[in-house]
């Protein structure tokens, strides 16, 4: 589990993906709805 942060909003929320790899992935922010990379928007593994 992942912690990522919007880039947009700098709201920050947990992320787990179903596989283990991260390349391609997006996620949208739960808050402002924006779509970003998840490998790019990694703070720390939870």
């Amino acid at each position: 589990m992942f912690l990522l942060q919007c880039p947009k909003c700098k709201n920050r929320m947990k992320y787990q993906s179903k596989d283990i790899y991260l390349t391609g992935k997006k996620k949208k922010c739960v808050y402002c709805n924006h779509a970003f990379s998840v490998n790019k928007a990694i703070i720390k593994k939870v």
